[in-house]
Formats: structure tokens, C-alpha cells, sequence
């Protein structure tokens, strides 16, 4: 492919990217600006009201503050860790934009929020009641990714010219051709993967279908390349997803340096981050001397004065000089302390945007991993391979793609990760994970069959394990001819389908009797109940909240969306699929990544409740079907209905 082509796909990349961006802050206005709270909250962009709960500040003295919804409890809503949000109060009926402050959500479960507030102090007026979270729209990502668009467009570099020749063009990724290495804690197709990422000169792929030990895979890998590199950059798109390889590698004593705001990394983590590492630094004391003295300056020359002459002219001007002399050599202090933090680390982890923290500027690496690239919009991809001289994929493109905004950018190609397209034209630079240690494999062959080839092998401590020996590990709930009609919810425009969950919780009820009765409800560590559909979601939790299941079954399940299980897994899941209607018609089911996500979560259990009438005209769910019929999987609804 000429440079021209290449410049042109970068180009048209832009152009995707704005659409995108155009499309995500549409929807965004359309539900913030110019609503009332009460529609933002039914939207699920907005909490209101919420109790203060209590504040603290932690190592880095940032303000923390935990809230927790006085009504709607248990509404569906937009707000993850990492979300930029305002706090704002509306206790004299003013709007949310006279009284507020930003924050970053820490965490989010059930009713209750941690946030980390942009002040370090405590605003009297959130002690005033009538307080409220509402989302913000983060513009930052698109000018991240808009700049590195920008860059890869200019470069000059030779070896990213190399790298974009392969990676977008048509040239053939090259591999050196050093003996193999062999690692005992791998297994075979595991230790293919780490030789390929050993020998490659500009780019490997490590494709890891579920539960096949791609996480293993690449810390094995990342502390083999450290053997002959100082340091590497691991990176994710998602701030779950770089906590989960941090935390394996520290665990493997590898020093590691978390970058991003420590309001989006996981309580385990909070050690590796660079501002936690800067409070143990042994001229902390200092830093925070200095600190506290441009800070006092600054204070003392802001005072009032009743009697203000030529005298208190130079003293203030002589303090506020003080003052911004100590805060430069507190800047300086503080850089010097973080560059010799950075320069130590054997691994840099971080998001994509993250990878272009101001305090890693300059920096390159010979090697950067990218998990998760299946999920990383080509554009953030960019971010950290404009960064590095070879990159390592490692994903799985059969999974959950990228969230894409507009259907007009997704259709156009923005959808296609650059893993994907690596997939399909560079082969060789492939290496697939073949054992699976995660399902019992008649879990694990409908989606063998359909996606892999049927090359996966469940490894023997998995393959038939059940939690009692009577047990079926996969049913299919056939709710045709129950007349169990699917709802729309006219403010939300999702699906539900309250007799299906209702159905579900009467199966779950009868396993659970199933379960004490062989004396394994103890032996059951965690469930999944997962549906497409966030409408039938808030339906599923509702059913349980009025259940009254015992405590231990209630802390050890998990009810939520197909994608928010992404990397996880549980003893048993349920699945609602919702939809049953005359038309046939299935909507968000016919994304059938999604639903290899969902059906390859479960270990032992796997419990799919559907109308066959409905789902089986798309290829993908009458081919299931069929392999429920082959292993007896099917059962009728009307078996629990009475």
C-alpha cells in the first residue's frame, strides 16, 4: 500500500472518529441539557437526591466522598468507575450549574457511590441537602485519540513508518528466528504464544477464546521480555483490564507503576499508582514542606489589610513572589521524585488515553502490550503504539467489540479494532490458546463449534465438573407457546419480559432446592443472572429483592448486563434473552459475540431461558438449539409454570 493509501485510511480514521465524537455528545445533550433532573434520572445519567454519607482524604490528599441514592434505589444507570461527574446541590431550587464541583466515581455498587472530588476542600454545601451526581461528558478521550491521529498522520519515524506499513498497509510482520523457550507454568499452545511474542519484530497477535489462560499467557510473556528489556508499557482500554494484569504482575514481584487518577484503579492497586508511590518517597517530607509553605505565602499575602500603603505593597508582592518560587521548586521536587519513580518500574501500566499522562511524555518502549485489543477503538490503539517499536495484541475478536456511538461510524468501519484486521490479513502473526480451564465442555462445544474451529480442548480438572453428580451443566427453558409477551419501555426504549424473569427466579428457586438437597449449596461460591437488556435487568433485581433468598445466596449472586460480566466467570449463570414476539424479531440478540460472552461465563451451570419461536430464525440461535436437542439439554417452560 503506497503512503498515499496509508495517509488516506488515517484520514478517513479522523473522519470516523468525528462522526463518533458528534453522535456521543448528541446523545449526551439530548439527555443532560435542557431536562429536568427527575427526566435525567429516569435516563440514568443523573442521581438524585442523594445522601452525603461521609469524607475523607486519602494518601495523596484528594478529597473522597461516599454518596448513596435516598430514592429510585436499584434504577438502571450509566455511571462506572472512572466516570467524570458533577456534584452539585440544589437546595435553594437553583440550577445544578450555580453549585457544583467535578469529580471522578471511584466505585459504584448497588446504591451507593465513591467519588473523589476536583477540590481539596470539604464544600460546606453538601451538608445542605438536595445533593445530586449527574455525568459529564469526557471530552478528553476524542482529544487524545484525535491527537494521536494527528501525530501517526505527520511521522517521520522510521520504525513507525515500519510499523505502520504492517499494521495498515501490506507489508508481512517479520520474525526472528531464535531457538524456542519452554516455560513449565504454560501449556503448549500457551508457550506458542510466548515464542511468537518473543520472536516478533513489529507485531504478534495472542488470540485467547474464553477462559483459555490469555491473562497467564501475558504476564508469563511481559517477564520473559523483561529478561532482555528494562522496562515495558502494558495497556487496556479499560481501567478493569489494566488492574487485573497490574495486580498478576506485582503478585509475580514485578515492579509495576500504575498511571491514571487513583479514583479509577481498584482499592488492591492504590499502592502501584504513581501518586502512592510519591507519598513513600523518601523527599516526600519535603515536597509536602514546600507545599504547604507557598501555600501558606500566597494565603498571608491574599489577607486583608485595613491600612494598605507603599509598605504592604512590596510585602504582599514579595509573598506572592515567595510564593510562586516555592511552588516551582515544589513542581521541580515533585517531577524529579516521579521521573526517578518511572525510571525504576519494570512495567508502566495504563488505559490507552492514559499512555499520554503528562508524566510519561518522551518516554518510549521497545515492547508494549495490548490487552483487551478487541475491545480498543483502532484510533486509542494508536495512543501507545506511536509509543513503541513492536506491538503485542492479545484479545479476543469473537467477544465483546468496541462500544461504537454511531451506527453510521460503526457501519463506515469504525467497529473494526486494528486486532481484528491483524486477524485476518497477518495469520502467521497469530498464536491461539487451545485449553480452556474454565467450563465443563458441554458449556464450552456450542461455542467451540461456532466460533473456534472446535479447536479448543477443555482441560481435564474442568471438563466434566459438575456441582452434583445428578446434575445437567447446560439446560435451555423453552417459553414458545407460553404467550409470554416481551414489553418496551417507552422511556428507555429497552426490552423486557417480566413472565420470563419470573420464570427464571422459579427454576433458580428449584436449583437451589436441588442444590441443599445434595448438600452442595454450601460448595456454590457466585451466580451470574445476565441479560442483553438493561430494562430486564432492573426487572430481574427487583424479583430478587422481594424474593427474600437467604443471605448467602444474596451475597453470592450478581445480577447485571451481558457486558459488565466481560472477563468474569461464576459457578452457575442464568441468561434472560428476553425477546418473544410474532415477528421474529431479536434486536441486540443478533450481536452473537456478545452471546458467546454471556453462554462462556459459567463454570459448571449454564441455564438459557428463551422463546425458540422467536430466537431460531437468526442461523446463530437454531444451531444452538439444535445442540441443546443433540446432549438433551431442552426443557419446556410449561415443566416449572405449575
Amino acid at each position: 500500500m503506497s503512503k498515499k493509501k496509508i495517509a488516506d485510511y488515517i484520514e478517513n480514521l479522523r473522519k470516523l472518529l468525528k462522526i463518533e465524537k458528534d453522535e456521543d455528545f448528541r446523545m449526551y445533550r439530548e439527555k443532560v441539557q435542557n431536562t429536568s433532573i427527575s427526566e435525567r434520572v429516569k435516563e440514568g445519567v443523573c442521581w438524585y437526591p442523594v445522601h452525603t454519607d461521609g469524607a475523607a482524604y486519602d494518601f495523596g490528599e484528594q478529597l473522597i466522598c461516599e454518596f448513596s441514592r435516598i430514592t429510585n434505589e436499584n434504577a438502571a444507570h450509566a455511571f462506572s468507575s472512572g466516570s467524570l461527574v458533577s456534584v452539585f446541590s440544589n437546595f435553594a431550587g437553583n440550577s445544578e450549574s450555580d453549585v457544583f464541583v467535578n469529580a471522578v466515581v471511584n466505585r459504584v455498587k448497588n446504591n451507593k457511590m465513591t467519588v473523589t472530588l476536583h477540590t481539596r476542600e470539604f464544600p460546606a454545601w453538601l451538608k445542605s441537602g438536595k445533593i445530586g451526581i449527574q455525568l459529564l461528558f469526557d471530552e478528553n478521550t476524542y482529544l487524545e485519540m484525535e491527537y494521536a491521529l494527528s501525530k501517526l498522520l505527520k511521522n517521520e519515524d522510521e520504525t513507525i513508518e515500519r510499523l505502520k506499513d504492517v499494521l495498515i498497509g501490506d507489508s508481512v510482520p517479520m520474525f526472528e528466528t531464535n531457538e524456542s523457550v519452554e516455560i513449565p507454568v504454560l501449556n503448549e499452545s500457551q508457550n506458542i504464544a510466548l515464542n511468537k511474542v518473543r520472536h516478533a519484530q513489529e507485531v504478534a497477535l495472542v488470540h485467547g477464546p474464553p477462559g483459555t489462560g490469555k491473562t497467564t499467557t501475558l504476564v508469563q510473556s511481559i517477564k520473559h521480555i523483561l529478561k532482555s528489556e528494562k522496562q515495558v508499557l502494558v495497556c487496556a482500554p479499560s481501567n478493569a483490564a489494566v488492574d487485573l494484569l497490574a495486580e498478576k504482575l506485582s503478585a509475580e514481584a514485578v515492579s509495576v507503576v500504575r498511571i491514571g487518577h487513583p479514583a479509577r484503579v481498584t482499592e488492591e492497586n492504590l499502592d502501584l499508582t504513581l501518586d502512592a508511590k510519591i507519598s513513600k518517597h523518601e523527599n516526600y517530607a519535603l515536597l509536602k514542606s514546600l507545599k504547604k509553605q507557598a501555600e501558606q505565602a500566597a494565603k498571608t499575602a491574599g489577607k486583608f489589610k485595613r491600612n494598605f500603603g507603599e509598605a504592604e505593597r512590596t510585602e504582599r508582592r514579595e509573598l506572592y513572589a515567595e510564593a510562586k518560587q516555592l511552588r516551582e521548586e515544589a513542581a521541580q521536587l515533585e517531577f524529579f521524585i516521579s521521573q526517578s519513580i518511572l525510571s525504576e518500574a519494570r512495567v508502566i501500566a495504563a488505559t490507552l488515553v492514559g499512555c499520554n499522562n503528562m508524566s510519561l511524555k518522551g518516554r518510549t518502549y521497545r515492547t508494549v502490550f495490548l490487552d483487551e485489543a478487541s475491545q480498543a477503538l483502532e484510533p486509542a490503539a494508536w495512543i501507545p503504539i506511536l509509543k513503541s517499536e513492536r506491538i503485542i495484541f492479545a484479545g479476543d475478536h469473537l467477544q465483546l467489540p468496541p462500544t461504537v456511538k454511531s451506527q453510521l461510524a460503526a457501519k463506515q468501519g469504525l467497529a473494526e479494532t486494528l486486532f481484528e484486521k491483524c486477524m485476518k490479513k497477518h495469520s502467521s502473526a497469530s498464536a491461539l490458546l487451545e485449553t480452556q480451564y474454565r467450563m465443563n465442555e458441554q458449556i464450552m462445544n456450542f461455542s467451540n463449534r461456532y466460533f473456534y474451529n472446535e479447536k479448543l480442548v477443555a482441560h481435564v480438572s474442568v471438563a466434566t465438573h459438575k456441582l452434583f453428580d445428578s446434575d445437567m451443566p447446560l439446560e435451555f427453558i423453552d417459553t414458545a407457546g407460553c404467550g409470554f409477551s416481551e414489553q418496551t419501555n417507552p422511556e428507555t426504549l429497552s426490552t423486557h419480559n417480566r413472565e420470563e424473569a419470573e420464570l427464571l427466579f422459579s427454576h433458580f428457586e428449584k436449583y437451589l432446592a436441588e442444590l441443599e438437597y445434595s448438600g452442595k449449596i454450601k460448595s456454590l461460591k457466585n451466580i451470574g443472572i445476565i441479560s442483553p437488556y438493561s430494562a430486564q435487568v432492573s426487572v430481574l433485581k427487583d424479583i430478587m429483592q422481594n424474593k427474600q433468598f437467604a443471605d448467602y445466596v444474596v451475597s453470592r449472586t450478581a445480577v447485571n448486563t451481558v457486558d459488565s460480566f466481560q472477563g468474569q466467570e461464576r459457578d452457575v449463570i442464568y441468561i434472560s434473552l428476553v425477546r418473544s414476539n410474532s415477528e421474529g424479531n431479536i434486536g441486540f440478540l443478533s450481536d452473537i459475540r456478545r452471546m458467546n460472552v454471556a453462554m462462556t461465563r459459567a463454570r459448571k451451570k449454564l441455564v438459557v431461558i428463551g422463546d425458540s419461536a422467536t430466537i431460531t430464525r437468526h442461523p446463530f440461535y437454531s444451531k444452538f438449539l439444535d445442540y441443546v436437542n443433540e446432549i438433551g439439554a431442552y426443557r419446556s417452560a410449561y415443566e416449572f409454570l405449575y
